[in-house]
């Protein structure tokens, strides 16, 4: 009998432990697979959201047609969100994942619909980022109602952590097990998407990436995967292995200063927004040839396909590669080096290596002198000045409100005039840049476009026709650089294709990252035609100019074929030990220092304050349209009257007068870039 009590006594408390094991696992799985529902929901969310200024159903219907795609990104989201079970506050952790998230999907939304690219790691890289990108797209009204949410939601998370119950009995073993299920599912479809093709790993287009491979994806990449890293048995031997047998001067010789530079000619980079030719384009007929400037100068000189690291967007790394001769696929997806590295150190580029042979070196741009951080960047290039649109005058702009190019030939020509020494300018053209209008914008055209739907029409209609002012634009330069009889060489390049959703099967070229280039020089170079990567580009402007051999990346391009199997990874491990290894090409220090850059290639200057009735006037000259009065650091209503003249339309204290300054302000940030006052000079 006490046998039988015995053993029913423990069959009972057996089942009952039983009982409560398998109802903690059913709960737990169900509380899983709410977890999963609810990363399903939030990621429908960021997806919605993305697309919301495209169409208000547009997530859902990219969900729908990309369900592999979707469900990854849904992974991505569920995996985060297992970290909440190791905690006894797990519901509260799970809020917070789920919460972080919905955050970076609702700025990734605002943001998209003020601006093109998405959002980024680096648009917060330090609290100053943080506070341009809110100042820049909300006003002052806005941003309030944004404290005061914010400051809701902070109480929010504090009344939910409060009451939020423990849980009991956690399973360490069994979570484990989830977190680290879920984390190889992820790796796995991660590699199966990658492998299969439905998602990347290089970014020419940030946009386009997040549009195409999902936010989650996409921003976890892009804030992981930066910089370039460090190459499989890099060291000294290696770095040094590389310069003494395959590079002409090696290291020794590399830094060597010549002040030659009337031994050789004017060296011009003119990178051309979005700029391409019409007959590339197998979906559209145009009555005339909207470039017929750029097609003669490709038929009668060196000319041929520009590989370029960038489709429908991403300006700056076409840019950086074609100064630093440095491929932008070595660094992180849709990573820019102007808005990161190159913000902290300098560089080699052909900027520092004209320099060195006594160039003056000058960067021009028809856009803010803010964007992408060229301001900064340029500085640590080694440039002398930078002529942002900030500092032109007689400045004209398209119906989309982009200034257009033909205001460059003038400001290159007196540059080229002011100097004794020979040239080398980078030209960053504005002109071409997209959206597009779906409409009829010009009534007159210089070419009309025939295609399939109105939109298309109208859209490559005014595209190609405001290509057509960026060639007219090319052919008055080359004219005004022959009467001058300057020796100049010059590379006329499109920086990436137009952000058109251009086809692969509507396009001729190689494939969507592919436009075309020409080389232009009045010395009497032979014509080659060859296909060429943008980063090797530099090179070979150095080798026109007579300066084959310089530079550390430019002497390794001219001394080894690209077909070179170690050829792109003699390349990278040189590029590493430049920006983040150890100096072993230098010899373990960066020679470079950041120039003294001066905004603007003309003196800006007061002559002196006068009153005239009621009102101030400030006389001097160099103003543009975008000078304004100040005091103290604090912009006064102004009236631009011409470059010798502004006057002032608030009142002052008459002991304030002595104090005025005239002060070169960023348009769409309203931040002053410079300043000047009485007796001083910019």
């Amino acid at each position: 009998m006490r046998g039988f009590v015995k053993g029913n006594i423990f069959r009972k408390i057996f089942t009952r432990k039983a009982a409560k094991y398998f109802d903690a696992e059913r709960h737990e799985a169900k509380y899983i697979l709410l977890m999963a529902f609810s990363a399903l929901l939030i990621n429908l969310y960021m997806e919605w959201f993305a697309r919301f200024t495209t169409s208000p159903l547009e997530g859902f219907g990219w969900a729908i047609r990309n369900p592999l795609v979707f469900l990854f990104n849904t992974l991505i989201v569920f995996t985060s969100m297992t970290a909440a079970l190791l905690f006894k506050r797990r519901r509260f952790v799970w809020f917070m994942m789920s919460l972080l998230w919905i955050a970076l999907g609702s700025v990734n939304g605002l943001i998209l619909m003020s601006r093109m690219t998405p959002f980024t790691l680096y648009d917060m890289q330090n609290f100053a980022d943080g506070l341009t990108i809110a100042t820049t797209y909300y006003s002052p009204a806005e941003l309030a109602l944004i404290g005061a949410a914010a400051l809701l939601l902070i109480g929010a998370i504090f009344i939910i952590f409060i009451r939020s119950e423990k849980w009991k009995n956690i399973s360490y073993k069994r979570s484990l097990g989830v977190i680290v299920l879920s984390v190889a599912l992820t790796i796995g479809a991660t590699w199966g998407c990658i492998n299969s093709g439905l998602i990347s790993i290089f970014f020419g287009n940030l946009n386009y990436a997040y549009r195409d491979y999902g936010l989650a994806y996409c921003f976890i990449t892009t804030s992981v995967n930066s910089g370039i890293t460090m190459p499989m048995g890099y060291s000294e031997d290696e770095i040094g292995e590389i310069l003494e047998s395959k590079t002409k001067r090696g290291r020794d010789t590399i830094l060597e200063t010549k002040a030659d530079s009337a031994e050789h000619p004017n060296i011009i980079i003119l990178q051309m927004e979005s700029f391409t030719v019409a007959e590339d384009y197998a979906n559209i007929e145009v009555s005339k040839d909207p470039t017929p400037v750029f097609n003669r100068l490709y038929k009668e000189y060196s000319s041929g396909a520009f590989e370029v690291p960038a489709c429908g967007a991403g300006t700056a790394n076409t840019e950086f590669e074609v100064l630093t001769g440095i491929s932008a696929k070595f660094f992180g997806p849709g990573e820019y080096p102007y808005k990161g590295k190159l913000r902290e150190d300098t560089l080699e580029n052909l900027a520092y290596i004209t320099k060195r042979h006594g160039y003056r070196t000058s960067a021009l741009h028809n856009h803010r002198a803010l964007f992408y951080n060229r301001n900064e960047v340029y500085k640590n290039l080694g440039f002398d000045t930078f002529t942002s649109v900030e500092y032109m005058n007689n400045v004209s702009f398209t119906p989309t409100n982009w200034c257009k190019d033909k205001v460059l030939a003038g400001e290159i020509m007196e540059i080229m005039e002011e100097s004794e020494e020979r040239d080398f300018l980078h030209v960053i053209s504005v002109e071409g840049h997209g959206a597009y209008p779906t409409s009829q914008v010009f009534k007159n055209p210089y070419t009309e476009v025939t295609a399939d739907d109105e939109e298309t029409k109208w859209k490559y209609e005014y595209y190609l026709n405001e290509c057509h002012e960026m060639d007219t634009f090319i052919g008055d330069l080359i004219e005004r650089i022959e009467e001058s009889g300057e020796p100049t060489v010059m590379i006329i390049y499109g920086d990436h294709i137009p952000a058109l959703d251009i086809k692969e099967e509507n396009y001729k070229q190689k494939d969507l990252y592919t436009t075309r280039y020409v080389i232009w020089d009045n010395i009497g170079l032979p014509k080659k035609n060859r296909d060429i990567h943008s980063y090797q580009s530099g090179a070979i402007l150095l080798n026109a100019a007579g300066l084959a051999h310089e530079g550390i990346i430019f002497d390794y391009q001219q001394t080894n074929s690209p077909d070179k199997t170690d050829y792109l990874d003699d390349m990278e491990a040189l590029a590493y030990d430049m920006l983040y290894g150890r100096k072993h090409v230098y010899g373990g220090k960066n020679p470079y220092e950041p120039s003294d850059m001066r905004m603007g290639h003309k003196t800006i200057s007061i002559k002196d304050i006068v009153k005239i009735g009621d009102r101030y006037y400030i006389r001097g000259k160099n103003f543009t349209e975008r000078s304004v009065i100040s005091l103290d650091g604090k912009k006064l209503s102004t009236v631009y009257l011409s470059p010798t003249l502004l006057a002032l339309s608030e009142e002052v204290k008459p002991e304030d007068v002595g104090k005025l300054k005239v002060s070169q302000v960023d348009k769409s940030e309203d931040e002053i870039l410079t300043t000047v006052g009485a007796n001083e000079e910019l």
